[in-house]
């Protein structure tokens, strides 16, 4: 085994470096320069098993031995995978078993400086040491600037009967929730350039709500919205004419706090949400 070390100083809180470095989009750009289309199969929970693979179902299957969220994560790397099957007891397993990589960050002063730790088989040493600093260098580029997350759905409905619903009062408080035990109680909406829109969202048992609340930056009816939100998050919405349906393609940027999925998860049901509303009524 060889021990390599790396780091880089990053522009961003530890909580954005830690979403960029776990979340599986972002988790797929970054380990590129190691193995284009590498994606990584796991809970992400400390003890849990964890598959490192390659499209061709090659990969590496380990053991997450420590999470301290935001600071450190710890691999114990077990043997390899062959055609996305274990291969425990081979001898390119005995090469790897046992061998720590560490992901530390720490912040100061909103920057994060991130040491990466490796133990590596010695016959891929000279890989890692040029494959790294090209991997690190993404999760700095991807940090440094607000993750963008896509969601879409097609409508079969007229653009008037969709921009309808989307923009007034009496619809949104309809559609605008992520699932069953959720709704929105009361909804306004100051439809133009500066104007500010507010939903009131709660859980239906009344245990927690929150005001979503934005102001409205670009405004072209029946094409395109554009605001951000209170915490100063952009988010673009657009409606695109397709042989008797729209598409409505919304882009906003992702929050620290929670993981890239689960937010693209939330803002995909209440898109589906809308659909369904649209369509049926």
């Amino acid at each position: 085994m060889k021990k390599l070390n790396f780091s880089i100083s990053i522009n961003a809180t530890a909580k954005k470096v830690w979403q960029v470095l776990w979340s599986d989009a972002t988790y797929r750009q970054w380990t590129n320069p190691f193995y284009e289309g590498s994606y990584a199969v796991s809970d992400w929970k400390q003890g849990s098993k964890i598959l490192f693979l390659g499209p061709s179902g090659d990969g590496m299957f380990s053991t997450i031995e420590e999470v301290i969220p935001f600071e450190k994560m710890v691999f114990i790397h077990e043997g390899e995978v062959k055609d996305f099957k274990e291969q425990p007891g081979t001898k390119g397993s005995e090469a790897w078993k046992g061998s720590r990589e560490s992901y530390t960050l720490k912040e100061e002063n909103g920057k994060t400086n991130l040491e990466v730790s490796l133990e590596s088989a010695n016959e891929f040493a000279d890989y890692f040491a040029q494959a790294f600093p090209k991997a690190l260098e993404i999760v700095k580029q991807l940090s440094e600037k607000p993750v963008v997350i896509t969601i879409e759905a097609e409508v079969a409905a007229p653009i008037e009967k969709i921009w309808e619903h989307w923009t007034e009062p009496s619809h949104i408080v309809k559609w605008n929730n992520a699932s069953d035990d959720w709704h929105t109680t009361r909804a306004t909406n100051d439809l133009k350039v500066g104007g500010q829109f507010l939903s009131r969202m709660e859980a239906k048992d009344g245990s927690f709500g929150f005001d979503f609340v934005g102001t409205y930056t670009a405004i072209e009816p029946k094409k395109k919205i554009e605001y951000k939100i209170a915490d100063g998050r952009k988010v673009a919405v657009d409606f695109i004419k397709q042989p008797g349906s729209y598409k409505i393609v919304s882009q906003f940027e992702a929050e620290e706090e929670n993981p890239i999925e689960m937010q693209q998860g939330g803002w995909q049901a209440i898109l589906n949400s809308f659909k369904k509303d649209v369509e049926k009524n």
